[in-house]
């Protein structure tokens, strides 16, 4: 079992305060976005044998066991984050593992450079990720009922949004989310911030449910994403609740402290909200244009007291054990690899004292016990 010694990335988004506040350290007055827990090659997580990348690449069957390996290859198919957001992050959506290995190989064959800040796919794998709420966490994920999103934009009383309402209107549920989408992202950039300019002042005077919407506004004054945005579900997650989000699904999260699960890619198609590079042609390929219920997770409960957040995909699953003061060790071992992260109280694993935001790398099959009074996620694969 190795302690980890996590990268915190400083994106412009990340709150200045979350992280800190969650370690118990100082803050260093600047943004601190995400805490990388896994063997990204981006950023991997750090153990006393060398980086967790080393760790696996020397031994890829001892480290992941031989189940993972033969399912997954001979690296840890997720990455665990701590996520915090100070402001919106860009509004997005991932491929599914079809579209990624058919947009990678297609830009590999052009050969766009995979820095290329033009290039969509960074590799050939999809992207589903689990965001779960430490704290009350604000976001936006899949679509409204087309009529629901029209009577939100007509009662903006913004004149330029009527060919939209009309829109949401007049055509069947898919193909009005796809030409209302569309109609944004490729309106003259000038019309837009206007428009977008008179949204931000509707929303700002209104309030109520269109409060979410003026502060993204005032972060991204005139994106088109502000728009697209009025057309998503606004969701408030309350500490232990979760999102799923699948391919195709437009999302993003606008403030909050979570623990975030995915699968380990870098795949991002972008809608807005963003100085990014924005694909319409691509983007518009890869979104599912349907009406969809954000479906809020709960977690379910083992007679073992394993907290689980069930997800319809194989490369993690997340659960967590909440232990309550003097309660008796758990048995965590697995034939899978595990990230085992504190969030709350002290807990002891293996032989590692953890506080909140430590974790450690559990090989596959060593003995793994927790105790101690706490919260302790366990990040690992489906078996």
């Amino acid at each position: 079992m190795d302690r980890l010694d996590n990268t915190i990335r400083p994106y412009a988004w990340g709150s200045p305060t979350a992280i800190p506040d969650l370690l118990g350290v100082e803050p260093t007055g600047e943004p601190q976005a995400e805490m990388w827990m896994g063997a990204h090659p981006g950023a991997p997580s750090r153990t006393g044998r060398g980086t967790l990348v080393e760790v696996i690449d020397a031994d890829p069957e001892k480290e992941l066991g031989p189940a993972s390996v033969a399912k997954f290859g001979p690296r840890l198919p997720f990455l665990l984050k701590i996520l915090a957001a100070g402001a919106p992050l860009s509004l997005q959506v991932h491929p599914n593992l079809e579209q990624a290995e058919q947009g990678y190989e297609d830009e590999e064959h052009r050969g766009i450079p995979v820095d290329a800040p033009h290039r969509n796919y960074k590799d050939a794998n999809h992207k589903p990720e689990l965001i779960c709420a430490l704290t009350a966490f604000d976001g936006l994920c899949g679509f409204r009922d087309p009529l629901q999103a029209a009577d939100l934009l007509d009662g903006l009383g913004v004149d330029s949004l009527k060919p939209y309402v009309d829109l949401l209107h007049a055509h069947p549920e898919d193909a009005a989310l796809r030409e209302v989408l569309t109609a944004i992202l490729t309106a003259d950039p000038e019309e837009m911030t206007r428009t977008v300019t008179a949204v931000a002042a509707a929303c700002t005077r209104l309030g109520g449910a269109y409060a979410p919407y003026a502060d993204i506004a005032h972060h991204y004054p005139g994106d088109p994403g502000v728009l697209a945005a009025i057309l998503l579900n606004h969701v408030r997650l309350q500490p232990g609740e979760a999102l799923f989000l699948g391919a195709g699904i437009p999302h993003a999260y606008l403030n909050g402290l979570g623990v975030e699960i995915m699968a380990n890619s870098d795949n991002v198609l972008r809608c807005g909200l963003t100085p990014k590079h924005v694909d319409v042609p691509e983007l518009l390929r890869i979104v599912r244009f349907e009406p969809t219920d954000p479906g809020v997770l709960r977690p379910e409960a083992s007679p073992e007291g394993e907290e689980i957040y069930e997800t319809p995909i194989d490369e993690f699953r997340l659960s967590r054990y909440v232990l309550p003061e003097s309660s008796a060790a758990h048995d965590l071992t697995l034939a899978t690899p595990q990230i085992l992260l504190c969030t709350a109280g002290s807990v002891r694993a293996g032989e590692h004292q953890l506080s909140p935001g430590q974790s450690v790398f559990v090989p596959a099959g060593e003995k793994a016990e927790v105790s101690g009074t706490g919260t302790v996620f366990r990040a690992t694969v489906a078996a």
